[in-house]
C-alpha cells in the first residue's frame, strides 16, 4: 500500500444515529500522513489474526475403520500431493493452498472416566472440543471443564475490540437443566468457556447477532419500531454518512459504499426471513425464532456473512460457531440423504450406511468454501481476511457409531498471518492428543509462552516437512 498523506480518521470511527453505531472497514484515510500500513498495524495491533473455531458434532464417516480405508475423510497421501476427490473435503480443493488437514489425533478427554459416565458421550463432547478437558458430570450449576482456546485468545488479544468474542450456533439450545446421562445441557450447548465454570451464551438468531454488531436501537422500543417500519439501520446514520463521504478520497468512498451495501444486503436477507416466518405458513423448524431460516444453508451463510462483516469492521476478532447439536434428528435434504443426522451417524458399520452418512459430512464441509471465498475477497490493509485468519473445523468425536473419540476430524484453514503454510496433510503418530495440534495453533496465534493445553503432551508442528508416521 502506498503512503497516504493528509488528515487521517481514527480506526474506531463509527457512524452514529438513533441508538445505532456502524463501524467502518479499514480505509486508506485511517493511515497517518507519511506512515505505511505495516507500521500502523504493528504499532496498534490492527493486524491480529482473526480466529474462527467451528464444531460439527457426530464425527465423520471416514473415522470409521472401513471408512478410513476408503479415505472418506483424510486423504491417503501425507504432505502436499494429496487427492481430495475420495474425501468429504473435496469441495475445499480450490482452497487447498489455505488448507491444513490434521488426521489421526484423539480427544480422550471426551471418553468416560468412570462407570456412571458411560453412554454420555454425546452430552459432554462439545464441552471438550475447545477445552480438551474432561467435564465434571453434573446436572446442576457446579459445571467444571476448562477454559477454551478461543477464550485464551480473546482474553489476551481481543480486549481492545468492542466485542472480545462472539459465540454462534445453528441448532436449538436449551441451557436449563439436565440433558441425559447426568450431564447438564450447558455442556452440550456451547463450545466456548471463559473459565472452567463459565460457559458462554450462544446466539442462534442472525437478527440478534446483527443488532449486537450495530447496537441497533438503544431501547427495545426503538428496535421494535425499526422492524415494524422495515427501516434500515443505514437510514439512521444517513446524515453522518453523507458528511463522512465529503471527507474521503475516491477510493475510500467506493470502499465505504461497498461496505454499506453489504450491510444493507445482509439486513435485507434477515428481514426477508423474518417476514416469511411471520406469514403464518407452516415452518420446517416451528420452534425457531423468526430470524432463523428454515434452510440450513441459508442460516449458515448468514452467520458466515456476519462474521466476515465483524472482522472487516474489527468489532471482534474471535468467533466460535457450533454447526450442530449432539443427538440432533435434523434432516439435510440438500445433502442427497433423507436420513436424520443422529440415526445416520449410527451406521452399524455397514458400508452402504457409512456412505449415506458421508453424504451429510460432505454437505457440512461444502458450506465452508462460501465463507473462505468471502474472506478472500475482503480486503484488509495490505492483504485479505483469509490470509489473516485461522479457521478451525473439527469434531470431538471420531466414529459416532460406537461413540469413539479416536482419530477425530480436524482441519485448519486460512493463512494466520503467514503462520500456516497450507496445502498440507499431517498425519499424527497413533495416540497423539488433538490438544497437541491446538497447542501449536495457540502458539501460532501469539500465545507462545503457553507450555501446555488440556491433555497435550507437546506441540504438534503444523508446517514444514511432514514425516510419514505409519
Amino acid at each position: 500500500m502506498e503512503i497516504i498523506t493528509g488528515k487521517h480518521l481514527p480506526r474506531r470511527t463509527f457512524l452514529r444515529g438513533m441508538g445505532a453505531a456502524v463501524a467502518l472497514p479499514f480505509l486508506d484515510s485511517m493511515i497517518p500522513a507519511g506512515r505505511l500500513w505495516k507500521e500502523v498495524a504493528a504499532a496498534s495491533g490492527l493486524d491480529r489474526t482473526r480466529l474462527v473455531a467451528i464444531e460439527m458434532v457426530h464425527g465423520a464417516a471416514g473415522c470409521n475403520e472401513w471408512g478410513a480405508t476408503q479415505n472418506l475423510w483424510a486423504p491417503g497421501e501425507v504432505g502436499s500431493g494429496f487427492d481430495l476427490s475420495p474425501t468429504a473435503l473435496q469441495s475445499l480443493d480450490p482452497f487447498r493452498e489455505h488448507l491444513t488437514i490434521v488426521s489421526n489425533t484423539d480427544v480422550r478427554m471426551a471418553e468416560a472416566w468412570q462407570a456412571a459416565e458411560i453412554g454420555g458421550d454425546h452430552f459432554r463432547s462439545s464441552a471438550v472440543f475447545l477445552t480438551q478437558s474432561h467435564p465434571r458430570q453434573t446436572e446442576g450449576s457446579d459445571v467444571y471443564v476448562g477454559r477454551s482456546m478461543d477464550q485464551y485468545y480473546a482474553s489476551q488479544f481481543g480486549q481492545d475490540t468492542p466485542i472480545p468474542s462472539m459465540q454462534l450456533c445453528i441448532e436449538n439450545i436449551d441451557r436449563a437443566g439436565g440433558c441425559a446421562y447426568g450431564y447438564t445441557c450447558a455442556y452440550t450447548d456451547t463450545i466456548s468457556w471463559a473459565g472452567p465454570s463459565e460457559p458462554l451464551p450462544v446466539i442462534r438468531d442472525p437478527r440478534v447477532a446483527f443488532d449486537m454488531l450495530f447496537g441497533a436501537g438503544g431501547t427495545p422500543e426503538e428496535r421494535s419500531n425499526r422492524r415494524q417500519t422495515n427501516a434500515s439501520i443505514l437510514d439512521w446514520v444517513a446524515g453522518r454518512t453523507a458528511e463522512l463521504k465529503r471527507e474521503l478520497g475516491m477510493v475510500d468512498q467506493h470502499r465505504l459504499d461497498s461496505h454499506l451495501e453489504n450491510i444493507r444486503e445482509i439486513e435485507r436477507r434477515i428481514q426477508m426471513v423474518e417476514s416469511m416466518n411471520a406469514s403464518g405458513e407452516l415452518r420446517a423448524i416451528p420452534e425457531a425464532p423468526a430470524g432463523v431460516p428454515d434452510s440450513f444453508e441459508e442460516h449458515v451463510r448468514l452467520m458466515f456473512d456476519l462474521q466476515v462483516l465483524a472482522f472487516e469492521m474489527d468489532m471482534t476478532r474471535v468467533f466460535s460457531f457450533k454447526l450442530g447439536r449432539d443427538s440432533s434428528a435434523r434432516v439435510y435434504p440438500e445433502s442427497g440423504s433423507d436420513r436424520p443426522f443422529h440415526p445416520a451417524s449410527h451406521h452399524g458399520g455397514n458400508p452402504e450406511a457409512i456412505l449415506e452418512f458421508n453424504k451429510i459430512n460432505q454437505h457440512h464441509v461444502a458450506q465452508l468454501p462460501y465463507f473462505l471465498e468471502k474472506l478472500k475477497n475482503t480486503q484488509d490493509g495490505d492483504s485479505n481476511l483469509l490470509d489473516k485468519s485461522m479457521i478451525i473445523y473439527g469434531s470431538p468425536m471420531g466414529d459416532p457409531n460406537v461413540h469413539n473419540h479416536r482419530r477425530c476430524p480436524l482441519l485448519v484453514m486460512g493463512g494466520a498471518n503467514g503462520q500456516l503454510q497450507g496445502n498440507l496433510h499431517i498425519k499424527a503418530p497413533d495416540g497423539t492428543p488433538m490438544a497437541n495440534a491446538m497447542l501449536s495453533m495457540m502458539h501460532m496465534l501469539g500465545m507462545r509462552d503457553l507450555p501446555s493445553f488440556g491433555d497435550s503432551t507437546g506441540a504438534l508442528p503444523l508446517s514444514g516437512p511432514v514425516r510419514v508416521t505409519q
